[in-house]
């Protein structure tokens, strides 16, 4: 999973104006990176020129992944990614990242703005702690702990049947079940079994 490039927009009515971009194109050749830069840029702008007021979306080129929201004020972000990177935590960060950004950033400079003349250097630190999902975002991390949680559980579950018991020899050795227990067990291990589907 990686973060290519996390860009703020103004989307005036006749033109969209970058206002600030940070880009990490450490992955790919050094002869090749500038022009993987403006490209990012172009595709950027391109997917925010063409999207709605108040739209979120996500769009798909080749092995990567453009998240886009547009904010009713005409503020935009877009966040380039791989396609493994979780779409909600793409969002969730343009979403942090365009709230941050309309409070330090006054109003006025939105439509005149360029990367050169706008203030703010957060962008970096955003891209480099969002890099890895789990770190950044609480939800990732948490889903991430019930994924390891059910892996070991069922290892676990897995290595008890594999000692060779099987659980109709632990139940017809049991001398805690009662008979209709027992009996119970039986009939319903034949319903189960003759509905089965192969």
């Amino acid at each position: 999973m990686k973060l290519y490039s996390l860009s703020v927009f103004y989307k005036a009515e006749s033109k969209v104006g970058l206002l600030k971009t940070a880009q990490d194109v450490s992955s790919f050749s050094f002869f090749q990176r500038s022009s993987v830069q403006e490209f990012m840029t172009f595709t950027s702008q391109l997917i925010v020129e063409r999207s709605a007021k108040g739209s979120r979306a996500s769009v798909k080129e080749q092995e990567y992944l453009c998240h886009v929201y547009v904010r009713n004020d005409s503020l935009a972000g877009v966040v380039i990614a791989d396609s493994e990177y979780p779409s909600r935590v793409a969002f969730s960060l343009l979403e942090k990242v365009l709230d941050e950004f309309s409070k330090e950033v006054d109003r006025i400079e939105w439509p005149v703005g360029s990367p050169e003349t706008i203030c703010f250097t957060k962008l970096g630190d955003y891209l480099s702690r969002y890099q890895n999902p789990r770190e950044a975002d609480p939800m990732s991390k948490v889903q991430a702990e019930l994924d390891e949680t059910k892996i070991i559980l069922h290892n676990t579950m897995e290595s008890l049947l594999e000692r060779g018991e099987k659980l109709d020899d632990l139940v017809s050795k049991s001398e805690v079940l009662g008979v209709q227990s027992k009996a119970f067990y039986k009939t319903a291990r034949k319903q189960n079994s003759c509905c089965a589907i192969m």
